[in-house]
């Protein structure tokens, strides 16, 4: 495949050489080529001083936009001084017009605006003065020519300048906004991770507790009540199935190519979770102080893991005891309460005694090593603008206490 070639571009300076040695020719051969006007001077006149200025005026354009105020003063200057000595009109004004359009095209804006006009209201009472006695008097229409004309490539200049500054805040913000959206994906992904991350917590560590505390049961009856086994099994069958089918509800969302995701658990499987909590050991007591309401579904399906990840820890680390579980729908807010009345930790601080009940052969699953329930716990309270606190009772025991506000942190108002 050929390569398609690069046009060819003369650099900056050297067009803008070739454009001043261009308008001195053409100023001078212009002004050679009109017939003289009745008492004009010649350009010979003054030692050639009319060429001197015609020339002067094209080729300081060759600096043009490195140095526009200086031009622009410079071919001022020399139009001002060729018409007040008298030489004849012709096409020695384009260098000045040229100037004046690099001035306000290439300039800062306000300032250069000023110069320019600044400037051409010295060179129109110029202009007008030398042409007081100018013959015929409708040779004086050429005086409002260039003043018109130099009005116009003022504002020609100043309107190329706004719309180059125009589109360049344009790119700047198709940039900024580029690299919003790039951010704004990262923050989706990173907060998507994050609450699969959860989610696969909540669930696994829920149901390894489960089945960890079952597994030694069966270990233990194998040897006591060999027939009493079959029921712990069934538990560990039930468990292990109902993990797999929210783990493949979970991870269904990355493999959807609609993003489709299914219903998220919520307080309405209170029933189902306690149920499996008794039947691992616990005495689980559910106490409601007020109607239960209909809540949106983040703050339903928080209070669910809230729960959901309190008991856990219960099982994990203290082992059968007695668990109460408070429910308190406000009108703003709804308050979780979840607490065992074993004088344990059951943040994972202390391991469950060996010697308790129930805790032969690992069926507690106790740990001293902390893990990251209640880390993630505060993260979902946060998301809401709730709060959480966890630790020990001062009458023994732990508590988890949340409160999750009904109305989204940021359409509160004070």
């Amino acid at each position: 495949m050929k390569r398609r070639a690069a046009p060819f571009r003369l650099p900056v300076l050297a067009q803008d050489v070739l454009l001043g040695l261009f308008v001195a020719v053409m100023q001078v051969q212009g002004t050679l080529a009109k017939p003289e006007e009745v008492g004009s001077r010649p350009l010979s006149d003054l030692g050639h001083l009319g060429y001197v200025l015609l020339t002067v005026c094209g080729l300081v354009l060759a600096v043009r936009r490195r140095w526009p105020v200086p031009v622009f003063v410079t071919a001022a200057l020399a139009s001002l001084v060729y018409f007040t000595i008298g030489f004849s009109d012709g096409p020695g004004w384009i260098g000045l017009f040229v100037a004046l359009y690099t001035l306000t095209a290439y300039g800062d804006g306000r300032r250069s605006l000023m110069i320019a006009y600044a400037g051409i209201a010295v060179l129109a009472v110029g202009w007008l003065i030398a042409a007081a006695d100018i013959e015929p008097a409708a040779a004086i229409g050429w005086v409002f020519f260039r003043i018109a004309a130099s009005v116009m490539a003022a504002a020609l200049g100043e309107s190329v300048r706004s719309r180059r500054v125009i589109a360049a805040e344009a790119q700047e913000r198709a940039r900024q906004a580029e690299r919003s959206r790039e951010e704004e994906a990262r923050s989706r992904v990173d907060a998507e991770r994050l609450r699969i991350a959860r989610e696969v917590h909540d669930t696994v560590a829920h149901a390894v507790a489960i089945i960890n505390v079952q597994a030694g049961v069966t270990a233990y009856l194998l040897d006591k009540r060999p027939e009493g086994a079959r029921d712990a099994l069934v538990i560990i069958e039930q468990t292990s199935a109902q993990a797999l089918h929210e783990m493949r509800a979970i991870l269904g969302v990355l493999r959807s190519a609609d993003n489709g995701r299914v219903p998220h658990p919520g307080l309405g499987q209170i029933d189902e979770l306690t149920a499996v909590a008794r039947e691992a050991g616990l005495d689980v007591k559910v106490e409601v102080s007020s109607p239960a309401t209909p809540l949106p579904s983040a703050v339903d399906n928080t209070a669910y893991r809230i729960l959901q990840e309190s008991i856990t820890n219960v099982i994990r680390h203290v082992g059968p005891t007695r668990v109460t579980v408070g429910l308190d729908y406000g009108t703003d807010a709804l308050e979780v309460r979840v607490a065992n009345e074993d004088g344990r930790d059951a943040s994972g601080g202390v391991a469950a005694d060996p010697g308790a009940p129930g805790g032969h052969g690992g069926v507690t699953g106790g740990s001293a090593e902390p893990g990251r329930g209640i880390v993630g716990m505060r993260e979902r309270c946060g998301l809401l603008g709730g709060e959480l606190t966890a630790g020990p009772r001062s009458c023994g025991g732990f508590e988890v206490r949340a409160r999750l506000p009904l109305v989204p942190a940021q359409a509160v108002r004070p």
